[in-house]
């Protein structure tokens, strides 16, 4: 139904699987995500905040929520905000700044950030994303815009997948008459086009090897798959100076769980193609620490999740300079 070509290479160890494409990219990159993908996008935005001009977090919540505690993410952070205190997790980022375990935080002075919460999200309650909000507004950034007023269970909201908007769906995509990609992408950028709801999209969605930015071990040691999808429009794969955008799946999201669904559907593809965005999707996977294939921001990976030096986070930033032929 979709014009989708996928493209699976025979070349390197992985069945199937193409080496990550190099693209004429500008500088300005973004990145978003869902439930663990929010998380996951504020702490590569973080991180990186002299490369990444704008985070759109969708169903998040704050920096370091976790402080490296399981049992704090999925209390805490996800169902109690009065326990959390966003003084001490700017604290914390402040610290790790100072040692260069991430980029200064004056950067964040430069960026967009777009934070959306349903208000039907029982995963996920809408007071956790206004401590996202309060930990971004701190700071300040360049523009923070933030939208609580769809009545959106806890999932991706677009304009014309998923299931009804209100209800849990069990890819965590929820039609809401609200297309979601596009509004996080043009608050970061400004001046794009809309699609229809009826667009199909017509540029490439690319199965690539995950594999050789995790040269240590295994992926799965990390709780990342072998294989992502980076989605690339035919203006871009001809050479068209385009945009990178990196979008980050939900847990139960990624594709050992259901496939290409997120990258195919989650809305940002239509918007890719009428304005030369190449969009990134790396995947995470389950391990014994990690049954949901979640993003890590608790520390199953490592305690090093939340800064520069997180495999996760490591390794996507790979992956965007391999995009933007940089690595």
């Amino acid at each position: 139904m979709h014009s989708y070509f996928i493209i699976f290479a025979l070349i390197g160890f992985c069945h199937g699987q193409s080496r990550l494409g190099s693209y004429n990219i500008n500088p300005a990159v973004s990145v978003s995500g869902l439930s663990s993908g929010a998380y996951m996008a504020n702490q590569f935005h973080i991180a990186h905040s002299g490369r990444i001009v704008g985070a759109a977090m969708f169903a998040g919540g704050p920096y370091y929520c976790a402080l490296g505690n399981m049992l704090t993410a999925v209390n805490t952070c996800m169902k109690i905000p009065t326990s959390i205190s966003v003084s001490v997790l700017k604290t914390y980022a402040q610290t790790f700044a100072s040692t260069g375990l991430l980029d200064p935080l004056s950067n964040l002075s430069r960026s967009k950030v777009f934070i959306f919460s349903g208000t039907r999200d029982t995963v996920l309650v809408q007071g956790v994303a206004k401590k996202l909000e309060e930990f971004y507004a701190g700071f300040p950034t360049g523009g923070l815009k933030t939208v609580y007023t769809v009545a959106a269970e806890h999932g991706m909201p677009t304009d014309n997948y998923g299931g009804a908007c209100g209800t849990t769906n069990n890819n965590y995509i929820n039609n809401c008459n609200y297309n979601g990609a596009y509004e996080a992408l043009n608050h970061i950028y400004g001046g794009l086009q809309k699609p229809s709801s009826s667009a199909s999209p017509t540029g490439q969605l690319i199965l690539y090897d995950q594999s050789e930015y995790f040269n240590l071990a295994h992926p799965s040691t990390y709780g990342m798959d072998t294989a992502g999808y980076v989605y690339v429009p035919t203006a871009c794969q001809n050479g068209a100076y385009c945009r990178l955008h990196i979008a980050f799946h939900g847990c139960l999201q990624g594709r050992e769980k259901v496939g290409d669904t997120f990258a195919r559907y989650a809305g940002y593809n239509q918007v890719a193609d009428l304005n030369n965005f190449i969009i990134l999707y790396p995947q995470a996977k389950s391990n014994l620490t990690n049954p949901n294939g979640c993003w890590d921001w608790w520390g199953y990976s490592g305690i090093a999740y939340a800064n520069k030096n997180g495999f996760q986070i490591g390794g996507v930033e790979r992956m965007m300079r391999r995009t933007m032929g940089q690595y």
